[in-house]
């Protein structure tokens, strides 16, 4: 699928009020593609839609990817209005950093709710159209989380492993049924996941950063671009920037060593977070 063949598309993007989702939204309508905009506040996904302009459309609609039931009725709609669905990005998500014991139940309920029945309802809605389609493309948004592990994001790490091993597994049976699976997974993109979630002296720009050696954030229109190419190459895995690859090589490569570099990075923050504290 070349970026040319984005045109006339059919697809819903989760989360698409914001950050990754957003960004999805604008490069698919520069592509020419008919994108439906969906977030849980109805009000960001509207102004999402309205400032795209291109050869593509853009619609805004409000959405709880935790409702099975709503998630079943945004893929009927656009099933009923354009008579298929060529693309869902299960995008949305949350996060909390912080010690894993301050983590409440409810946290880890809603983290798991999100992150991992979110994107679950999504495929059990879409995967059975696109298989009687016998096309269509199901991109999962996961994260370098997904691929590596450290401490004080515990829940998002566990939720992120969710859905690359979802991914990859489903993409086994997909594939040569004409359907195709994408997991993304990005180190540290400038989104507004960077600034929330905090719990007790967490501050996630620098804990995201700093874990990844990185001194600035990904754009988040970069990696849609880039995410747009990986469907087109039909990639099982997209992981930018280059950093993040390379820790991804080096995980996989020294997996001890990372659990020791981890340990390490997780004692200095703990330290941070302590003066940040005190100097208030």
């Amino acid at each position: 699928m070349t970026s040319a063949s984005f045109a006339g598309k059919q697809a819903i993007v989760t989360g698409a009020g914001s950050g990754i989702g957003a960004a999805l939204c604008r490069a698919l309508v520069t592509a020419g593609a008919d994108v439906v905009c969906t977030d849980v506040d109805g009000a960001a996904a509207a102004r999402t839609a309205e400032g795209l302009h291109g050869p593509g459309t853009a619609t805004a609609a409000t959405l709880d990817v935790t409702d099975p039931a709503a998630v079943a009725a945004a893929v009927d709609g656009v099933v009923a209005r354009a008579g298929r669905l060529d693309l869902i990005f299960n995008n949305a998500g949350i996060a909390w950093g912080g010690d894993t014991e301050l983590l409440t139940l409810d946290q880890w309920n809603a983290i798991i709710d999100v992150n991992i029945r979110g994107v679950v309802h999504g495929v059990s809605a879409a995967y059975p159209v696109m298989l009687r389609q016998g096309h269509g493309h199901i991109v999962n948004t996961a994260s370098m989380a997904g691929l590596t592990a450290a401490g004080q994001i515990t829940s998002y790490v566990m939720t992120k492993h969710a859905i690359v091993g979802l991914s990859l597994a489903l993409r086994s049976e997909a594939i040569p049924r004409g359907v195709g699976v994408l997991a993304v997974c990005p180190g540290a993109v400038e989104t507004p996941i960077l600034d929330k979630g905090a719990i007790g002296g967490f501050v996630g720009r620098d804990y995201y950063l700093r874990g990844q050696g990185m001194k600035t954030a990904y754009s988040a229109d970069r990696l849609a671009r880039d995410t747009l190419k990986a469907i087109s190459r039909n990639k099982a895995l997209l992981v930018k920037p280059r950093q993040a690859y390379a820790s991804w090589v080096f995980a996989r490569l020294a997996p001890g060593l990372l659990q020791r570099l981890s340990i390490r990075f997780i004692a200095d923050q703990r330290a941070r977070q302590a003066t940040r504290r005190i100097a208030r």
